[in-house]
This record gives C-alpha cells, sequence and structure tokens, in this order.
C-alpha cells in the first residue's frame, strides 16, 4: 500500500469472491447467535473492502501507528462491516471471534468497543456519535500538525492523514451529527471523507416514513464536497464507480468529502433483500442457504472462507509494512530536521507534561470571593502557556464559561476572515452545538497527541449526555467546563438552573464530577485532572460557580476528592457538616454557630464523590469516621448522592424542586440553603443519635 491510493481500479476475481465471503460470513455470525444486523454489512460489503484493500492507510501489525488514517464506523449496529474487514486484514480476529459474534467473553460485541477490540477507534452504536467523532478525528490531526509540523506543505508531512467513515441514514437523521457536520464544513475539514449508505431502510420500513429530503444538497450547503455513486447495473455496488469517487474525494483537500452510495440492504438474498426484516434480525437457514447459492458457496458450509481469498486479502498487510516504513523514513526525517518538535512529540506521545508544569497553576489568596468558573479561567491561562498540547473552547459561552486558552489563536481554516483565525489555533468555537461538541471531543481524545476540554452551561449537559457517557465507557480523558452550576446563577431561571445534574451526572460509571469549592480547590482540581490524563483516563467534569464564592487556604488533599477542610474544635467532633461547591461556605458558617453552641464540629468539603471513593477505607474513615452519625450534607441540587454519606441518622439539606428567577441570595435564601437550615438539620442528626435511632 503505498501512502496515497492509486487512481488505476484493479478488481480481479479473488476481490469479488471476498466481498462475495464478508456477505456470507455476516449472514452466518448472525445466523449462528440468533440475532444481529445482517442486511446492511452485507450490502456495504464492497464499500468496506475497498476502504481497507485501497484506500486506508494501515498497519495490521501496528493498530497504534501514529501515522495511520483513522476509519469510523458511525452505524455500530452493522459491527460486522467492520469486523469481518479487520479479520480479512489480519488484526488478529478469527474465525472463531467471528462465530462468537455477541457472545459472552468475545472480542465481537454487539456494537463495536474501543479498546476492547483491536483495529476499533471508537465505540460506536448511538447513532451520529461516530459522525461527531469522526470530524474530532479531523480536527485533532490538523491540530497535531500544527504542534509538529505547520511549515510543511500540504500533503508532505508525517502528520497527515485522512479519517474514512461510514455513515447510515439513521446516522443522518439524528441531530448530533448535523451538528458536526456543520462545522467539519465551517472548519474546511479536507482529511475527512464519508460513505453515505442510503439503502433508503430503517427499523420501521422505508425511509419514506421520515426521511425525504436531499442529504447532498444539505451537505454541500454545509459546505461539503459531494457526489453520488449509482448501483450497478445488477443492483449492487458498483466497485468501479465507488473506487473513482473515493479518488476524488480524497484528492479534494479544501473541505471534507461525503458520498452517497444507493445500497440494497441484504444483497444478494433473494428474499431479503430490500427488506426492514434483514436490518436487525438473522434471515433464517433457508435464506442465508439460498443467499449462498446465488453467491456460488457451500449452502451446507458455514463460515467457510477459501485459503486463497484470505491470502488475497491479508496481503493489505504486507502493503500496511511497506507504507509504515515509507512513513518511518519521512518520520526520521523530520525528527533530525526538528529536534525540539521531536521532543516534544516523545513526551506527548507518552502522555506526559513538561517538566514544571505545575508552577503555572496559580494559587489563590485566603479570604477573597472569587467565582470558581474564574479561577478555571486563571488555571487555564497558565496552564495554556507551557502546555501546547492543551486545547478546546466552548459551544459560544466562552464569556461566561470562560475557556478562551488564548483570544489571539482561534482554530479556523485558511480563508476565515477573523483576525484570530488560525488554522492550528488553540481556541475551538464549537458554536451551539452542545450535542456536537461531546462528540467531537471525544474524537479529538481518541485520535491521541492532544487534551481537550469544552465547556457550557451546567443544564446543558444534558444535551451532551449521549457523548458523556460514551466518553465514561471509553475512558476518554476529556475535560467539561461546565458553569453555572446551581440557583447561584440567578436571574435566568429554571431553564438554565441546574438542579438533577449533579445527582445524574455521578451516576454515569467511569465519570468523575468535580464541584470545587473555592479557587483553590479549582486550582488542585485542575491539577489533578492534568495529572490523571494518562495514569487513570477517564473523562472529569467540572462544576463551577457564576457567583463568586469565598475562597480558603489550598489543601493537596482535595485532589483526593474529599478532605477536612475544618476540624471540630474543644474536643473530638460529634457531628460532620459535608459540603461541596459554593454550599462549602454555608457549612463553614453553620460550624462556628455550632461551635458557639459548645458543638465540635467538622467541615469536609468533598468536590469529587468519585476521587473519594478510590481512596483506601482508612483514609475514607478518618474523613468520615463511622463512630460520627450525627451528619448533615448540603448541596444545591437533589440529595440523590449524598444518603450513603449521611447514613440512618443524618440529614440532607438540598433542592428538590426546580429553582426560579431572582437574585441568587433570595433564591438560597427562600429555598432553605442557610447557614440556619444546616444548624437545625444537625440538632435533628444529633437527637436521633441521642436517641439510639
Amino acid at each position: 500500500m503505498s501512502t496515497t491510493p492509486s487512481t488505476t481500479f484493479e478488481w480481479t476475481e479473488l476481490d469479488q469472491r471476498a466481498v462475495d465471503t464478508v456477505r456470507v460470513l455476516a449472514a452466518d455470525a448472525v445466523q449462528k447467535v440468533g440475532n444481529g444486523h445482517p442486511g446492511t454489512a452485507m450490502s456495504l460489503a464492497p464499500a468496506a473492502y475497498l476502504i481497507f484493500q485501497r484506500f486506508l492507510r494501515h498497519d495490521p501489525a501496528d493498530p497504534a501507528w501514529t501515522g495511520r488514517d483513522r476509519f469510523v464506523l458511525s452505524p455500530g449496529h452493522t459491527s460486522l462491516t467492520l469486523y469481518i474487514q479487520l479479520y480479512l486484514s489480519g488484526y488478529g480476529l478469527t474465525l472463531e471471534d467471528l462465530k462468537s459474534f455477541r457472545v459472552w467473553g468475545s472480542l465481537t460485541p454487539g456494537h463495536p468497543e474501543h479498546g476492547h477490540t483491536a483495529g476499533v477507534e471508537t465505540t460506536t452504536g448511538p447513532l451520529g456519535q461516530g459522525v461527531g467523532n469522526a470530524v474530532g478525528m479531523a480536527m485533532a490531526a490538523r491540530y497535531e500538525r500544527g504542534l509538529f509540523d505547520p511549515e510543511a506543505p500540504a500533503g508532505a508531512s508525517p502528520f497527515d492523514h485522512t479519517i474514512w467513515g461510514i455513515c447510515s441514514d439513521g446516522d443522518l437523521e439524528e441531530g448530533v451529527s448535523g451538528e458536526a457536520s456543520s462545522l467539519a464544513g465551517h472548519q474546511k475539514l479536507g482529511n475527512l471523507v464519508f460513505l453515505y449508505d442510503d439503502n433508503h431502510i430503517s427499523i420501521e420500513g422505508d425511509t419514506e416514513t421520515a426521511f425525504s429530503e436531499d442529504v447532498l444538497k444539505r451537505y454541500e450547503a454545509y459546505g461539503w464536497h459531494v457526489q453520488r455513486v449509482a448501483p450497478a447495473a445488477s443492483g449492487d455496488l458498483d466497485p468501479k464507480a465507488l473506487h473513482d469517487a473515493m479518488v476524488i474525494a480524497k484528492a479534494e483537500t479544501s473541505r471534507p468529502s461525503i458520498i452517497a452510495m444507493r445500497t440494497v440492504i441484504a444483497w444478494p438474498a433473494p428474499n431479503a433483500k430490500g427488506t426492514e426484516e434483514s436490518h436487525g434480525s438473522a434471515l433464517g437457514a433457508d435464506e442465508v442457504a439460498a443467499t449462498k447459492r446465488v453467491l456460488g458457496f457451500d449452502p451446507e458450509k458455514s463460515f467457510d472462507v477459501a485459503d486463497q481469498v484470505l491470502a488475497h486479502a491479508r496481503e493489505v498487510g504486507e502493503r500496511g509494512t511497506e507504507a509504515h516504513a515509507q512513513w518511518t523514513k519521512r518520520f526520521q526525517d523530520w525528527r533530525s530536521a526538528n529536534p525540539e518538535r521531536a521532543a516534544s512529540f516523545d513526551r506527548i506521545a507518552a502522555g506526559e507534561l513538561p517538566d514544571g508544569w505545575e508552577k503555572a497553576i496559580p494559587s489563590f489568596p485566603a479570604g477573597k470571593d472569587v467565582a470558581t468558573r474564574k479561577a478555571s479561567g486563571e488555571v487555564l491561562k497558565g496552564l495554556g502557556a507551557v502546555v501546547p498540547e492543551l486545547w478546546g473552547g466552548s459551544a459560544d459561552l466562552a464569556g461566561s464559561n470562560l475557556t478562551t486558552i488564548d483570544p489571539d489563536s482561534s482554530f479556523l481554516p485558511e480563508g476565515n476572515p477573523l483576525p484570530s483565525a488560525n488554522p492550528y489555533g488553540r481556541t475551538i468555537h464549537f458554536g451551539i452545538r452542545e450535542h456536537a461538541m461531546g462528540a467531537i471531543m471525544n474524537g479529538i481524545a481518541l485520535h491521541g497527541n492532544t487534551r481537550v476540554y469544552g465547556g457550557t452551561f451546567l443544564t446543558f449537559s444534558d444535551y451532551m449526555r449521549g457523548a458523556v457517557r460514551l466518553a465514561a465507557l471509553m475512558k476518554a480523558p476529556v475535560t467539561y467546563v461546565w458553569t453555572h452550576d446551581s440557583i447561584g446563577l440567578g436571574e435566568d431561571g429554571p431553564t438554565h438552573q441546574p438542579v438533577e445534574h449533579m445527582a445524574a451526572l455521578r451516576a454515569i460509571p467511569g465519570l468523575n464530577m468535580v464541584r470545587p469549592a473555592d479557587a483553590n480547590e479549582t486550582a488542585t482540581a485542575w491539577h489533578e485532572i492534568m495529572r490523571r490524563h494518562a495514569a487513570k483516563p477517564a473523562p472529569h467534569g467540572l462544576a463551577l460557580t457564576r457567583q463568586g464564592v469565598p475562597t480558603y487556604e489550598g489543601n493537596p488533599d482535595a485532589a483526593k476528592g474529599g478532605y477536612v477542610l475544618f476540624e471540630a474544635e474543644g474536643g473530638a467532633a460529634q457531628v460532620i457538616l459535608i459540603g461541596t461547591g459554593s454550599e462549602v461556605q454555608i457549612a463553614v458558617a453553620a460550624r462556628e454557630r455550632l461551635q458557639a453552641e459548645g458543638i465540635p464540629t467538622r467541615v469536609v468539603s468533598m468536590p469529587c464523590v468519585e476521587w473519594f471513593e478510590e481512596q483506601d477505607r482508612a483514609y475514607r474513615d478518618t474523613v468520615l469516621p463511622p463512630s460520627v452519625r450525627a451528619r448533615v450534607s448540603v448541596e444545591a441540587g437533589i440529595a440523590l448522592t449524598w444518603h450513603r454519606y449521611v447514613g440512618d441518622a443524618g440529614r440532607t439539606v438540598s433542592l428538590e424542586h426546580f429553582g426560579a428567577s431572582a437574585d441568587y441570595k433570595v433564591l438560597y435564601r427562600e429555598f432553605g440553603l442557610t447557614d440556619d437550615a444546616v444548624v437545625a438539620a444537625a440538632h435533628e442528626s444529633l437527637a436521633d443519635v441521642a436517641a439510639g435511632r
């Protein structure tokens, strides 16, 4: 495989037999397990084969090769489309793996899972997310080039590569794909090519039920290069026409490309082709046998792969080795010519941070009120000066989220009229596209060699939830800067005031939610997130205040998720007050009153429940001694998180309803989020303990 696809079309009998083999393997795999999606894998066989055999720059012997192209299968339900190409290409999947499709412990789960199967670049399944991931990968590829080789002519850098993808009608009906595609066109991502499987079938039947727009006109309006490939006379995909279209798309480097392919689902099954049943159900033994007869396979044999077909397909490994060697030579030439950048590449690729990076994180003097969103913005400015791989932005809320890492450097393509425009700029303008921002950030993180963050209001994390869940599933190290984290944002009212969001986000396994109490906890949180990027990769959400909150002395134990902010005085603690974010100050005020009453009171700040749960039992028990059963939690949101920490005798001061439009101080008073309420709750808890309840 050369570093660029051949413009000469070659299609042998072995190529056609390999494609037909893909079709019967897909039918057999679904038939064996009794469920799955055979139809699309059958009809897409020529397209997937062309990508992996002719266009994708990849090396099956090294799936993590930095110089590889990426392939994203956005319709994850047709996972066999990917698995069978990985098997044929030599990524380590075997026929036994295909026979184990969708069963416990297999390498071939129902939808592709990143980190589970070699060659799977991202977890797909929720439709539209893969489109966003691919856009993120294309953006990351451009930013990576800017980090390491910005002066190279187009196509001449070892960091130039292409993101290939397949999308479906379902992907393009989901709004997230439209948002992401709009941004891709605006960004002129000429390193992105999508093949659109225009098969006119969804679960409910013909797409005329719900989808009749002219997709290519829409994408042309987005700023994409568009092509349509007509089927062959037989009705099947025409490999030559598709090949020629892909050559043109690859050569179009000034804008992203989409190729609409008219396919017939389940081709060439005699009775199942073109039917909605073939989308999500096994074809049935008789139909599988009939399909094999049409294709010239023995209907009595299952998972039948001719040795010469497999050997022919595996030749892609040799071409991949050659492409890898060619790339390595260019990469070594680049290293020799750019020793400082090469050292930076080695550091970044290893997930390490520059020496002394911690010194760039500011500390804040105790006593002054500072909004945690403002503290976060100051930290980002400090980090931005020393960590060039850190970049990100906001969903058009930069002035509120304070996420602008460099106001003079916007990630915008050549030709953009803004004075800050730079194709390798630091600040991403996602636009008002929270859905896509989440999916794009996942793609950026999965691409590697950068660190990404993105901001919006916490209440709009609802728009991002699908992508956030996938980030947690994939352990993608993305950082969400979610500001305006409570009724503390004030007059904008209940549509913008998060109430259930912290509990809902904490419910996502693998997502670490951090709600710092003050500026110094915010700085510690960013320090810990940066440290964990490679050591404990996971998505992190920062929930930050709009309003100013008191600044306390910094304590590195904040990185443990929960710690003693103020110890009880006058004896062992009789009651523990647990607070997060802007409500820690309420706990502190309540402590002063309880101490004045002669009740030794401890205040625990718990910025991150997930980090706290990582600590060993001994540490957790020093913070929350089991012997102290009188406890009160205070947080301006629903109390679902806190019952396990306050116990049967404890109390929660929370907000179990929506907010209102008013000054935030009025809202806290009217809704009972006060030191009066915490003191009263503490007395109730102490009474329960005294009564043995």
